[in-house]
């Protein structure tokens, strides 16, 4: 697995694109935010790689998986 493949955890997710907890689930409600990947019952993340799309065009990141 390389290093744009981990699966990152929520803290480290806030941390990196500077998002409140609330404004981020709003993002991948409407589907400008890459949506979480579950990796237990009671845990689940998000893919390093699609956190580096987002962070290099936070404007244009559109989320083609969550169509309304």
């Amino acid at each position: 697995m390389s290093n744009s493949e981990k699966i990152i955890r929520l803290k480290t997710v806030l941390a990196r694109t500077g998002l409140s907890r609330s404004t981020m689930y709003r993002k991948i409600k409407e589907g400008t935010f890459p949506c979480q990947v579950r990796i237990s019952i009671h845990g689940a993340g998000w893919r390093e790689s699609a956190i580096n799309c987002w962070i290099d065009d936070p404007v244009g990141y559109r989320n083609e998986s969550a169509r309304l």
